[in-house]
């Protein structure tokens, strides 16, 4: 089992930035990869951003160039840089961590919110 706990979510005004963060805990020999999806209200969840442990890395068409992912093994956490927030940025965003494949998560953290508002 893995254990993923977020934090770093809250209210920032659009053109603004956040940064959030998801420590992972337990098997972490069974990582294959981490990422972070999220789910807006009256919207499907999806993925974000992603990074296996090869180092490659996807992300949604709508956050590439204003969202960077990173990793650092030694401290088995994963970040989430936001830039240029938008006001359709706003969602639950979940980390996850994945055994075999990029786009399948077999763990979820327990979320954290992101509003963008002015």
């Amino acid at each position: 089992q893995v254990q993923l706990v977020e934090s770093g979510g809250g209210l920032v005004q659009p053109g603004g930035s956040l940064r959030l963060s998801c420590a992972a805990s337990g098997s972490i020999f069974s990582i294959y990869a981490m990422g972070w999806f999220r789910q807006a209200p009256g919207k499907q969840r999806e993925l974000v951003a992603v990074k296996t442990s090869g180092g490659t890395t996807n992300y949604a068409d709508s956050v590439k160039g204003r969202f960077t992912i990173s990793r650092d093994n030694a401290k088995n956490t994963v970040y989430l840089q936001m830039n240029s927030l938008k006001p359709e940025d706003t969602a639950v965003y979940y980390c996850t961590a994945h055994r075999r494949s990029w786009n399948q998560p077999d763990y979820w953290g327990q979320g954290t919110q992101v509003t963008v508002s002015s």
